[in-house]
């Protein structure tokens, strides 16, 4: 690796922490820019990814795991059923609950989520050669870890549920 020298003044942690502050917001913007032609958000994806990964689950329970607000939730599936993305199936053992689905619709844009991510990821780190996106991933892990933010869950989730940015913390970080 190269010694590059700093784009901005300020070696102090202060420092580090606005760029990773700055770079977060940037990749969240274009990651939304690149949506946009699926006719998705960002809030729409996870939760289509959330959906995938544990098909079936009660709204509830996603709204639990993602520190949503239930009725929060409710309006973004009503969305993504709207758009015929995700279904709602009353649950078998519990009739009052609703089971949620993608729909086959779903199955393709979830794929198509993926490919975008995929891209915008290459896009967003194309200076960096494997080895440091490695590095940086295995640090950027582990501040996520050591400040107790929910695996594969956006913070925004629960910033939505409360009206404001403070990012989303597990239950056992409280």
């Amino acid at each position: 690796m190269t010694d590059i020298p700093p784009r901005r003044p300020g070696p102090g942690t202060g420092w580090t922490t606005f760029l990773v502050t700055q770079l977060g917001s940037l990749a969240a913007s274009r990651f939304a820019e690149h949506l946009t032609p699926l006719g998705l958000n960002p809030a729409h994806s996870g939760l289509i990814r959330a959906i995938a990964a544990q098909p079936g689950r009660s709204q509830q329970a996603l709204a639990a795991q993602l520190g949503l607000l239930p009725s929060r939730l409710v309006s973004l599936v009503d969305e993504l059923q709207e758009l015929q993305l995700v279904e709602r199936r009353r649950n078998a053992s519990d009739r009052r609950n609703y089971a949620l689905h993608l729909t086959s619709a779903g199955e393709d844009a979830l794929k198509a989520v993926g490919r975008v991510a995929s891209e915008h990821g290459d896009e967003f780190l194309a200076p960096l050669d494997p080895e440091e996106r490695k590095t940086l991933a295995t640090l950027l892990g582990r501040l996520a870890d050591h400040h107790g933010l929910t695996p594969g869950v956006h913070p925004g989730y629960a910033a939505m549920g409360r009206g404001d940015d403070r990012p989303a913390r597990s239950p056992e970080a409280s």
